[in-house]
């Protein structure tokens, strides 16, 4: 598996809930902060997204919208309406609504939104959120909507009015490959030849990414990474640092102790499977490697969360 496809399969990007917002006239929103990715996608008419009171975007039909670190944002009918009697839409995510939360004054200028929640590991996807802007927006500009964009709009429209079996299932699916599609295009069009997502499109270190994330538990060596890469020992290094910005063992070490977090909160592995399943032999040697991480055992890591869920 790719790099990519395996940080997407690791971070559970999964239990999309969505709402419809109907709107006319003048009108706005405000979402508050999410531990989940949101994504806007504009049916009919047109939002204005802002984020931090700095990043905003105008966002029109056909075109999506996604805040990967889930912040606080508002959208409004355009960038002067005032956000006095702002509709607070965080509280309508409750599992899937087919009403279309209705709001805004008399106009015949009508618009659709469909506002898309979908559930994350947060700790897993740390990295991955914090190397993504504040705001992606995949659109068409003078062009017609993309043919790929065209059907899964189509096809996802129909599964949130359509209830029918499977459709959780189908709507989580079909949320993924539209995010997936639109990160991914993200990706392709960054200019920087710096930084840790040009690294998935680097032609020879996505190969280390991609040992890495697949076989944690494997003992790797700058050597055996480089190798991937075909690269010699030094000039894998150097460029490692360079484009990612930190060496391979380290970015490695940091990937395993986030992939034993999830292990702890979402299995019942034990300690030393969890140790053995990101490359430790001994769980001492594991707890001791968590513990200068996280500062609290694994064992104290895994209670703390119970406790917090229970």
């Amino acid at each position: 598996m790719d790099a990519l496809s395996k940080i997407f399969a690791d971070i559970h990007l999964n239990h999309s809930e969505y709402i419809y917002l109907k709107t006319q006239g003048e009108w706005s929103f405000i979402c508050q902060d999410q531990t989940a990715l949101i994504v806007h996608i504009v049916l009919v008419g047109s939002v204005f997204i802002q984020v931090d009171g700095q990043n905003s975007l105008t966002a029109n039909a056909g075109e999506i919208v996604v805040i990967p670190s889930g912040k606080a944002h508002t959208g409004a009918d355009n960038a002067i309406t005032k956000l006095v009697n702002a509709v607070d839409i965080s509280k309508f995510f409750d599992g899937h609504k087919e009403d279309a939360i209705e709001f805004g004054t008399e106009s015949s200028e009508k618009n659709l939104i469909l506002t898309v929640r979908c559930q994350i590991d947060t700790l897993m996807a740390r990295p991955f959120i914090q190397a993504l802007p504040t705001l992606i927006h995949l659109q068409h500009g003078d062009t017609s909507t993309p043919e790929w964009l065209q059907i899964g709009l189509h096809f996802l429209a129909l599964e949130t009015q359509n209830i029918q079996a499977g459709r959780d299932i189908i709507i989580d699916h079909l949320v993924n490959i539209l995010l997936i599609k639109c990160i991914r295009d993200h990706i392709q069009q960054i200019s920087d030849q710096s930084g840790w997502l040009s690294a998935f499109n680097h032609p020879e270190l996505s190969n280390s990414l991609a040992a890495i994330h697949n076989h944690p538990e494997d003992a790797w060596t700058v050597e055996t990474l480089a190798e991937q890469c075909c690269m010699s020992r030094s000039k894998f290094a150097s460029l490692f640092h360079e484009v990612i910005g930190e060496s391979p063992l380290a970015y490695l070490q940091q990937h395993r102790m986030r992939l034993a977090s999830q292990y702890l909160r979402k299995s019942n592995y034990s300690i030393q499977q969890i140790a053995n399943k990101v490359g430790y032999s001994s769980e001492t040697a594991f707890s001791q490697a968590f513990k200068r991480t996280f500062e609290i055992s694994p064992k104290q890591y895994r209670q703390q969360y119970i406790q917090n869920e229970t």
